[in-house]
């Protein structure tokens, strides 16, 4: 298959790049670089982790690959959005460098055989509901890291137990690369930042906001501990499982943010809050850090 030569799309924006080999020279001389690894449909939230690599760099590499490794046989590969056009302006406007978006051929020139394992932390929550997913995101995001070469590299906290995996990837394989998360993004409703939100009708998208509610409702129990954080979560959920559309819950967990284990009973520090669920035909996932005090 060939490949298009970089160029630059819009007019005065980001050079858009397809091939490692065009990556390679156009970064020959990029000084230090920052990668911000994305699948596209690029929202508030992906705007905000480019102004963050862009304080960290001289120069900024946003990629765009909708990544099938970590997709189920029966999720949305299919139907996740692909806008290449929208996604180069919107980097445009964040005075990005390079857009790096390479074809399936490109990241996966033949069948992938050598995988990068989560190992037990990657079993759990997202994982566990998800058999294969963090395989194909610590993969993806090894391959990327190889090719752009970066100095850092920027995730989202939305994603929070992506973040902790891929960090551990980084410290275990010593990968020569510094990964900084981002605040997670809030619409003004509350609604974390995402590429799926725009399956949500407006119905849906009402429902949807429990979670949110639900992670504030176990955040302001804390002081009483971890299982008052876990209650009060709960209870926000079970109400919205009875609305119309329903809040259809996958997982609430308050765990380690080193190992994503479950926090025991008596357990003080900072920990995570992490949900996710289903809205119609929507997947969501959010979380919040939560400082248990000792009692």
């Amino acid at each position: 298959m060939t490949e298009p030569t970089p160029q630059t799309a819009p007019a005065d924006g980001p050079l858009l790049v397809h091939t490692a080999d065009d990556l390679r020279r156009v970064l020959a001389d990029a000084g230090r670089v920052a990668l911000v690894p994305t699948m596209g449909a690029l929202h508030e939230g992906h705007r905000s982790l480019m102004r963050l690599a862009r304080a960290h760099a001289d120069t900024v590499v946003v990629s765009v690959f909708v990544n099938p490794l970590q997709f189920g046989p029966h999720e949305d590969f299919g139907r996740y959005p692909r806008t290449l056009g929208t996604d180069a302006r919107v980097c445009a406007q964040e005075g990005v460098d390079v857009v790096f978006a390479p074809s399936v051929d490109t990241m996966y020139p033949s069948e992938q055989m050598v995988t990068v394992q989560a190992g037990p932390m990657g079993e759990r929550l997202e994982g566990a509901s998800r058999p294969g997913f963090f395989t194909g995101v610590l993969t993806v995001v090894s391959k990327l890291l190889h090719l752009v070469g970066p100095d850092v590299a920027v995730f989202g906290r939305k994603d929070a137990q992506q973040l902790a995996v891929v960090r551990r990837m980084v410290t275990d394989l010593n990968l020569p690369v510094e990964i900084v998360g981002a605040p997670t993004l809030r619409d003004p409703d509350g609604l974390a930042t995402s590429s799926r939100n725009v399956y949500l009708d407006e119905g849906e998208r009402a429902s949807a906001l429990a979670l949110s509610r639900a992670l504030n409702a176990g955040r302001a129990a804390a002081g009483h501990g971890p299982d008052a954080v876990r209650a009060a979560a709960r209870a926000v959920l079970a109400e919205a499982a009875e609305a119309a559309p329903p809040v259809e819950p996958d997982y609430l967990a308050l765990v380690d943010p080193a190992t994503f284990a479950d926090v025991p009973a008596g357990y003080a520090g900072e920990a995570v809050l992490a949900v996710a669920a289903r809205v119609g035909a929507t997947r969501l996932i959010d979380n919040v850090s939560v400082r248990l005090p000792h009692r």
